[in-house]
């Protein structure tokens, strides 16, 4: 992959049943625009999974469901990512819980287990309940890791290693 003097595409894909992970999802959205990202959000219902290859870097939104587990909605992305042949793929995954559960944010974590394996993931981030104003730091924290991380893989491929 060349570096270009564009800006790489970007797809913040979230699932939201009391829509905390879908502000914290805006939020990221907002400080990916800010970073110079060419970001598009997307709530899963209206993500078609066959545009998946066509982004740089996706980051997941997700609530926990039951004891830890990927909501129903998000359970077809999950197995693309299982499939997706592209390791140099980078993504993230973030969400939203209740760290009264034994299992503080399960999905992200299994999101996290899986994408490691399967591309490049960057990092996670867990927000407790509802996002607060505090939180938007965290995203500007999320999508400057990403954008360094992306800066570091262009100069190791025009150094050639990696």
């Amino acid at each position: 992959m060349a570096l270009t003097n564009s800006s790489p595409t970007l797809a913040i894909i979230y699932a939201s049943v009391t829509g905390n992970t879908e502000q914290l999802a805006n939020m990221v959205h907002k400080a990916a625009l800010a970073k110079g990202f060419r970001a598009e959000l997307y709530a899963i219902e209206d993500f078609p999974l066959t545009t998946l290859s066509k982004f740089n870097v996706v980051l997941i939104g997700t609530y926990t469901w039951g004891s830890g587990e990927i909501p129903e909605e998000l359970r077809d992305l999950y197995r693309t990512f299982e499939t997706l042949d592209k390791k140099e793929l980078q993504t993230a995954v973030f969400g939203t819980g209740d760290s009264f559960f034994a299992e503080f944010c399960g999905a992200v974590d299994r999101f996290r287990d899986m994408l490691y394996v399967h591309t490049k993931l960057v990092a996670t981030l867990k927000v407790e309940l509802m996002p607060q104003p505090s939180d938007s730091i965290r995203c500007e924290k999320l999508i400057e890791l990403i954008k360094v991380k992306r800066m570091q893989m262009f100069s190791s491929e025009n150094h050639g290693y990696r």
